[in-house]
């Protein structure tokens, strides 16, 4: 466990301390060894490609990219990717990133939302005529996909909530006609599996104390018990596919362990056979080849590690060592699985998509995903272990600027929301961008965030706002002891759970950091609850389990007292807050509620939104406008470096609700 730090001994007037900043108020010549600032936008706009997916005849590619600065899905002949032309010219808002290869090798299934309402409807475009087929409703629907297989060339298996926003119905849909067919009319269940002859197979359902009932369809169509998740498994357990032939099922599994592990389960014996573990973390991801054969299997501990499952992957692992260095993913291969598009994410340049070649075992390169950072020298994401005063190990990620070779620096606590997700190894625009205005910055993933085995899951049970804030502190204090940070110059930056952190920051450890940035966070747990999207309503029960139940007076009454609202008598420290007015996750008045409150105590705080955003900030124009404002906060509050704001709110529905005047440069900006 670190020492506790003494932060009396760091106290200083707010104003001395900017006097006293060595780069405050100085060009980049004047600071020697500072390198000129890279444009924002470098880091912030759209990459080049996204997602690059190989027909499954392995004739084509498909991938998300920029048209006049809105993503776009595009195709390329593979003989010669430079021959690419978009399929849609969308120019409101970038088109999702995932899409899917019909089996025709024709037509490409994509996905869009309106302005962040996350009501993601289904296309079809046809490669050849650009003919674009609706395959769900147009408006206040969110479907995805359930199934594909060749067997079916022009179909596929869909979800949507049309009937009921609680629940997703399964369609049989022609991809070429946009026809539906309903399959199964779901009133009970959150997940439904199917099989490869378009079959539906199980489905599960939440119980009362959180835990997962899983049922078998019968051939008469009733339903007959299959498993049973524990609430503690939930998280780590899921069922990913059926073989070919419908006889195994796969599955990552926890249950009698801790670390979820990849399986087979024979439906006709009921014996499960472990195919692939690791040691340190769970198995989040497998492959699998077009006859629904598991190939391999991932788990993440600070970087990725992949565990063959079928020994021809160990070769294909060793033909891409020898390519270049990252972590891969295998993101697409041909039917006949002679081809492989691939993905090296890489922390200090961008990451590469390359093809490999299975016939020959070569690998060649593709695409580069983010041009613009060609030639750039950016700072490498170093993997950390962080002790919590309780004992519990927290990976976390640093990243230094090139002025802590010279002591201390500003150091900005970045926390990802969830919470039960994870930060990963890679590329970071944040912490790039950060790092180059001189803050080192640390991402933790607290206990709760995904990946490191389900006791580190469970030890998050009723600890928001508490041990999980704690984590945070510790970390904050690690990066002190190790002479990293500066005390006195720590800003927060947090968004979704993250922004929570970051109101939780603000109102109960407000001594620890100088400044706040929240976006979109909750700051009061019992109204967030009551206004969590229709179709999460049916996984309420894990959230009542595991945060605290509104439904009973002692649960309330803890939802209440951790809750950053409760306790805004104690913040003081300055607090920008950004929000997207389409958010169904963390409604607006999350962030309205607690600027009101902050506003009537005094606490200085600048309120932004953006109009046509939900939860997260997708239009590049309003990226840009959020990080530029973010960035003259900081560097008022941290004293970092500021690239002035120039005409980076151009084309942004930015709106500054209230406190632009605390931020320098900001009033002058706006139309």
């Amino acid at each position: 466990m670190a020492a506790p730090i003494d932060r009396r001994v760091f106290v200083r007037g707010a104003a001395a301390l900017a006097a006293s900043l060595p780069f405050a108020g100085l060009t980049s010549s004047a600071r020697g060894q500072a390198p000129e600032l890279i444009a924002r936008k470098v880091f912030f706009d759209n990459p080049d490609y996204i997602n690059v997916r190989l027909s499954p005849d392995g004739t084509h590619l498909a991938y998300v990219a920029p048209l006049d600065g809105v993503n776009n899905l595009w195709v390329a002949p593979l003989a010669d990717p430079k021959a690419a032309r978009p399929l849609t010219r969308v120019t409101d808002r970038n088109i999702s990133n995932y899409h899917n290869w019909a089996h025709t090798n024709r037509h490409v299934v994509f996905f869009r939302e309106r302005d962040g309402d996350e009501n993601f409807r289904a296309a079809s475009v046809d490669i050849v005529s650009g003919a674009i087929v609706p395959l769900t409703p147009e408006t206040g629907v969110k479907s995805f996909l359930q199934e594909v297989d060749r067997k079916f060339p022009e179909e596929m298996l869909l979800r949507h909530n049309a009937r009921d926003k609680r629940y997703f119905d399964l369609f049989r849909i022609n991809i070429v006609t946009g026809a539906s067919e309903l399959v199964y009319e779901n009133r009970d269940y959150i997940g439904l599996i199917t099989d490869t002859a378009f079959r539906l197979r199980l489905a599960s359902r939440l119980t009362a104390d959180g835990s997962a009932e899983v049922f078998e369809r019968r051939a008469d169509g009733g339903w007959a018990p299959f498993m049973t998740v524990p609430i503690a498994d939930t998280d780590t357990t899921h069922l990913l596919d059926f073989s070919a032939d419908g006889n195994t099922l796969y599955l990552t599994d926890s249950r009698g362990r801790d670390k979820a592990a990849l399986f087979a389960f024979d439906m006709t014996t009921r014996q499960a056979t472990l195919l692939a573990a690791d040691d340190e973390a769970d198995i989040t991801l497998a492959i699998f080849d077009e006859e629904r054969r598991p190939l391999a299997a991932m788990a993440v501990t600070d970087r990725r590690r992949w565990h063959a499952v079928d020994q021809s992957v160990a070769q294909d692992l060793a033909d891409l060592s020898r390519h270049g260095g990252g972590d891969i993913t295998f993101v697409s291969n041909s039917s006949d699985l002679r081809l492989g598009s691939i993905y090296f994410e890489r922390d200090t340049e961008s990451g590469e998509y390359a093809l490999l070649d299975r016939k020959t075992r070569e690998v060649k390169k593709l695409f580069t995903q983010r041009r613009a950072l060609d030639g750039l020298a950016l700072r490498k994401l170093e993997p950390v272990v962080i002790p919590a005063r309780d004992g519990l190990r927290l990976n976390g990620y640093l990243t230094r600027p090139i002025e802590a070779a010279a002591g201390r620096v500003p150091l900005v606590l970045v926390i990802h929301g969830g919470p039960y997700l994870r930060d990963t190894w890679g590329f970071s625009p944040t912490h790039q961008w950060l790092a180059s205005r001189g803050y080192a910055v640390l991402a933790v993933n607290y206990r709760g965030s995904t990946g490191f085995g389900k006791a580190f899951v469970t030890a998050a049970d009723h600890e928001w706002g508490g041990k999980m804030h704690e984590d945070l502190i510790d970390a904050v204090d690690w990066a002190i002891a190790q002479g990293i940070a500066d005390p006195a110059r720590i800003g927060f930056f947090g968004g979704s759970y993250g922004g929570y952190s970051a109101l939780t920051a603000a109102t109960r450890t407000p001594d620890v950091f100088a400044c706040i940035v929240d976006l979109f966070g909750i700051s009061n747990l019992v109204t967030f609850m009551a206004t969590i999207p229709p179709y999460w309503g049916p996984w309420i029960s894990v959230w009542k389990n595991r945060l605290g139940d509104p439904d009973t007076e002692a649960g309330r009454a803890f939802l209440v007292e951790r809750s950053p609202l409760t306790h805004i008598d104690r913040a003081t420290k300055p607090i920008l807050i950004a929000q997207g007015m389409r958010d169904v996750r963390v409604v607006a008045a999350e962030s309205e509620q607690m600027v009101t409150a902050l506003k009537q105590r005094g606490v200085p705080v600048t309120y932004i939104t953006f109009a046509d955003e939900g939860h997260g900030f997708v239009r590049p124009e309003n990226r840009l406008a959020f990080y530029g404002v973010t960035e003259a906060f900081l560097a008022k509050h941290l004293g970092g470096r500021c690239q002035p704001i120039g005409n980076d709110f151009a084309g942004s529905s930015l709106k500054v609700e209230t406190g632009g005047e605390l931020i320098p440069g900001l009033r002058g900006q706006l139309p």
